[in-house]
């Protein structure tokens, strides 16, 4: 099956689950084809799919991935030892894992074709990865706590693993606690990282877009809580992943300052 073959194939089995879909007309453009395919995974709740649907899933993802072009951290320069800055789509880095900025439930962006991480995350990983996280909060009992992680497969993206952590929402003014919180979500998820056999982690800008942190503070604290971090662990490479070209002037200017504490090779 060509690519369009693909997406009329999984299409027809996501409509064919709800019976309030039986109206939906197919686009003809492939670009809009993907985003009924990519609204009605975002909307799907986590269940089990059969092994054909899974199949054709991740051929038709991982091609999408490989035209998208992957980047393998270890081909960057690192702007410190150990430490890396690349701007650029998360879903295309190769690494140990990549950092999602999820929210409470844990169970990814619902909200059809949101422009969010974590509904691009779990569009590109695949179903499974909904259903491996209701595993896990239904065991857990709770929402999930702001700060800290949870750690997942990856499927089809080709990083190793899914780190998973919910930051601090900024209704109004800025506290210490929202600080403090921003902090333990990057330790969090260096710690289960390592826990885990994870030798690299690709931390995205948590906390600065749906939930509102001043990205010029969140840069400050991430760049200070990871270089503290790695000055007391050796065995861990991180890569600061920013989409915006003004975080990556914030982040740039940030660790070219020294701002942060010098850490070893």
């Amino acid at each position: 099956m060509n690519l369009t073959d693909k997406l009329d194939y999984l299409i027809s089995r996501l409509l064919s689950e709800n019976t309030d879909y039986k109206n939906i007309a197919v686009p003809d453009s492939g670009e809009e084809r993907f985003r009924l395919f990519q609204s009605l995974v975002n909307v799907r709740a986590p269940k089990p799919v059969s092994e054909d649907f899974l199949e054709v899933q991740d051929e038709l993802l991982r091609e999408m991935i490989a035209e998208k072009g992957v980047v393998n951290y270890k081909d960057l320069t690192p702007i410190k030892p150990r430490i890396y800055l690349w701007q650029g789509d998360i879903t295309r880095l190769k690494c140990g894992a990549v950092v999602n900025a999820a929210n409470s439930g844990m169970l990814g962006c619902f909200c059809p074709c949101h422009g969010c991480i974590d509904n691009a995350i779990h569009t590109f990983a695949g179903v499974r990865l909904r259903l491996e996280c209701a595993e896990i909060m239904a065991k857990q009992g709770y929402e999930e706590p702001v700060g800290r992680a949870k750690i997942t497969a990856a499927y089809n993206l080709p990083c190793e693993k899914i780190i998973h952590t919910v930051g601090p929402f900024v209704g109004g003014r800025l506290t210490d606690e929202h600080c403090e919180q921003l902090r333990s979500c990057y330790r969090e998820c260096l710690k289960i990282a390592l826990q885990s056999g994870v030798s690299s982690v690709a931390f995205c800008c948590i906390s600065t877009g749906e939930f509102h942190f001043p990205n010029e503070k969140a840069a400050e604290l991430a760049v200070e809580t990871v270089s503290e971090f790695l000055r007391e662990n050796q065995n861990i490479e991180v890569i600061f992943n920013v989409f915006k070209a003004d975080d990556y002037a914030i982040y740039r200017r940030l660790l070219e300052e020294n701002r942060a504490p010098e850490i070893r090779a």
